[in-house]
């Protein structure tokens, strides 16, 4: 392949580890400090620990220079916040009294107090906290918490590089603040940003970086000239700086394009590059520009967002082509594994011969390991893995569960008319009024209810033994019995079941459906505390029997006011999952599509008269290129049609999305033509209503009044403003009342006090216009 002394410098590395711990310690530890059972001294040590472990991990595994900076207590975009100073002024007082309390306000909000607005992480399932700036920003650097894990990393004796998130990408992802005017781009803030950079390099040059990587995946998405000429200012600007470490800007998630030269060109030691099959087109537009000589070149050919094991020939061939084009190829995955579990060998209920496929973050921590090892000193030294990675990928080709001719019959056959319901909007919102008989705003919740101690000790009972069957599902009947009761009791319009028997809600969904695979261990981080195990969709997918009717049809034996069913949509079950990556996202989505259109009609058969489809991923697997698209809002609206079109006419089909940004889709949410859509509005004032009103969406919506992700009560007025707000946009006919998202991360005091609240904020409103 190549001779030892061509590489003889190659180094594996990555941009990021899993921060929750194996047995997630850190979230144990963060949720026992906000309920005053753990102190602060104590979560710092455990945060401490989990740090060291990790980087002696890496490190026995092989990983020449482990990153510091990417472990966080919430977010990584709240810690660049942090350190730049950009605290909002209305969080200054608690940060000032306690920094740690004052960082939780500022995800989490109080009960005076509202947080940042959270929404995707690019196009993944990771949630970070949006910076708020504006006009009077005043940063001021504060690298207390760089300095302090670099010199932790330092200490150990280990090789470490501070990471932190670029200026660009930070101003890019920044919103302005409340109370700004319309028409402000943080963007413009970059000047007054740069020397507040220049001091935290400093410092970190001080506490012993030799490098530290600036990470501008905003860079990937298409960018203006003006953007990209920032781009080009901010890094000519920290390049020509003499008390710094080395630079090496890092970009992942898809093809820089534009952004490549921009970057190649900066003054800066060295960039880090997504080279997996999403950006493939970074190898050819390096080659393009003549590569970089004299730079070293970080890359990342082994994928950080998928569990699959990778094709190690395949990336040594990448490899040997990026030789020739950099003074110095490093080996990385293409982006920090933040994204993928810790440890796949933990699984121990999953086929052995199935689990050769998988690669989570300690695995792929030893294939690039093993990558680097080729690099340096041949791939003679690496003959056994190659073999044997031959062996598994040629296992899951030929495997009857990746193969199902009945499922890719059913699906090949599927036509247009199979993806569009019969009866054109308005025919159907006149029949679903007269069976529904509904207030004006009406109200209702998006799916779950708080699950309790009760019914989570009933869960890891019958998981353990102790419990059985029966005694399991006599606690599901209680718990959806009480959230029933309470719904009648507090005015809601249109009920739901609560979803006890529901564990996560593609995971309840995939354990029933062929071609899932379930884990034990696979957690990964969504946002702050909460933390998702995404089933692995690795085959065909059918649905052997139904999923849902039963528990649907006894809540709806308890009430004479409509109960909806709740499915998780074909494009969520694909996003919240680790997909095959062996065939076209569109196939697989239709295949589920299928599975699931025959449960919408199995609920309608069983009498339910409302059935939500939620489709909350459908923003963040956006590609993140404008040309990308069309193609895949296609096949995704189509798969949502295809799910949902079966149906009668007086069905009433909701879907429900949330925390993303919805205004380049309001198109795609249109095509869907469900009947009402619920979406996240709380954080972000109402924002979406406008959008849609903007677009001439012309059905039924429901902007969320009741931010789930925190803790506070939202009070009767507050909800009625944020009502009033939705009805300037929206009119009330077609205005629905509901919170944010699903409750079932809140308590039961919250959950019913905010409830009602919503509930007498609706009757507030509703006087008001008959008055009017």
């Amino acid at each position: 392949m190549t001779t030892k002394s061509a590489a003889a410098a190659a180094r594996a590395t990555v941009y990021g580890y899993p921060r929750q711990g194996p047995a997630r310690e850190l979230k144990k530890a963060i949720e026992g400090y906000w309920k005053g059972h753990v102190d602060a001294d104590t979560l710092r040590a455990t945060a401490a620990g989990l740090r060291r472990a990790n980087w002696h991990e890496l490190a026995d595994a092989g990983i020449g220079e482990v990153p510091t900076g990417d472990f966080s207590f919430y977010d990584h975009v709240l810690d660049a916040t942090v350190m730049v100073g950009a605290i909002p002024e209305r969080h200054r007082p608690a940060v000032e009294a306690d920094a740690l309390d004052g960082y939780f306000a500022m995800a989490r909000g109080t009960q005076d107090v509202a947080p940042l607005e959270m929404t995707k992480w690019f196009d993944t399932n990771y949630h970070y906290l949006v910076p708020e700036l504006g006009p009077g920003t005043v940063f001021t650097a504060d690298s207390t918490k760089q300095v302090a894990e670099l010199e932790e990393a330092l200490a150990l004796g280990l090789p470490a590089r501070p990471v932190l998130v670029g200026p660009v990408t930070y101003l890019l992802l920044a919103k302005p603040a409340p109370g700004v005017a319309a028409g402000f781009e943080p963007l413009t803030l970059l000047d007054r940003l740069l020397p507040v950079y220049a001091e935290v390099l400093a410092d970190l040059r001080e506490a012993g970086a030799e490098w530290v990587q600036l990470d501008e995946p905003a860079l990937v998405q298409d960018r203006t000239p003006a953007e990209l000429n920032a781009a080009r200012r901010a890094y000519r600007d920290l390049g020509a700086l003499t008390d710094r470490p080395k630079m090496l800007l890092a970009s992942y998630f898809d093809r820089l394009g534009d952004a490549l030269p921009v970057l190649a060109g900066a003054p800066v030691e060295g960039l880090a590059l997504d080279f997996t099959e999403a950006a493939a087109a970074n190898l050819d537009a390096l080659a393009a520009i003549g590569g970089l000589p004299g730079k070293r070149l970080v890359a990342g050919v082994v994928n950080g967002r998928n569990i699959w094991v990778d094709d190690l020939e395949k990336s040594l061939a990448t490899l040997g082509t990026l030789l020739g084009l950099a003074d110095r190829v490093d080996v990385a995955a293409s982006c920090s594994l933040l994204h993928v579990p810790v440890d796949a060998a933990l699984e121990r209920d999953i086929d052995p011969q199935i689990l050769r496929w998988l690669a989570f973050a300690r695995q792929k921590t030893a294939e690039i390991a093993t990558l680097a090892r080729a690099l340096t000193q041949g791939t003679d030294t690496i003959s056994a893995q190659l073999a044997a990675n031959r062996a598994d990928l040629a296992s899951r080709t030929t495997s009857a569960l990746t193969h199902d001719p009945h499922v890719r019959a059913r699906a090949a056959a599927v036509k247009e008319a199979d993806a569009r319901r019969a009866q054109p909007y308005a025919e159907r919102a006149a029949a679903q009024r007269g069976s529904l008989g509904l207030p004006l705003l009406p109200t209702t919740t998006i799916g779950s209810f708080p699950q309790t101690a009760e019914l989570r000790t009933a869960r890891a009972g019958l998981r353990a033994g102790r419990i059985d069957a029966a005694a399991y599902e006599e606690r599901v009947r209680a718990e959806i019995q009480e959230v029933i009761s309470f719904q009648e009791k507090a005015g809601i319009d249109v009920l739901v079941h609560g979803e006890p028997e529901r564990n996560d809600m593609v995971q309840h969904f995939a354990e029933q459906l062929t071609g899932y695979l379930a884990t034990q261990h696979g957690w990964v981080q969504s946002y702050g505390t909460r933390y998702v195990r995404p089933p692995i969709l690795a085959g065909d997918i059918s649905r052997p029997e139904p999923m849902t009717v039963r528990w649907t049809t006894y809540a709806q034996s308890l009430t004479g006011r409509p109960v909806k069913g709740m499915l998780t949509g074909p494009v969520t079950m694909l996003a919240w999952s680790f997909v095959r990556d062996d065939q076209p996202l569109a196939d697989t989505a239709r295949q589920v599509a299928l599975a699931l259109r025959d449960e919408v009609n199995d609920l309608e058969a069983a009498g339910t008269s409302v059935i939500q489809v939620d489709e909350p991923a459908l923003r963040e697997t956006l590609p993140l290129r404008a040309a990308d698209r069309p193609a895949y809002l296609a096949w995704a609206t189509e798969a949502f049609r295809l799910t949902t079109s079966g149906v009668r006419p007086d069905t009433q089909v909701h879907t429900h999305m949330c925390y993303a940004e919805f205004g380049d889709i309001v198109q795609a949410i249109d095509d869907l033509d469900a009947d009402v859509i619920s979406l996240e509005a709380a954080r972000s004032h109402m924002q979406v209503a406008r959008e849609l009103a903007a677009h001439g969406y012309p059905r039924e919506a429901g902007p969320g009044v009741y931010d789930i992700h925190s803790p506070r009560v939202p009070g009767v007025d507050e909800a009625a403003a944020l009502l009033r707000k939705g009805l300037e946009a929206i009119p009330a006919e077609r205005l629905w009342v509901n919170p944010d998202c699903g409750l079932k991360t809140r308590g039961w005091p919250e959950t019913r006090a905010s409830l009602e609240n919503l509930v007498a904020a609706a009757r507030t409103v509703r006087g008001e216009l008959s008055a009017s």
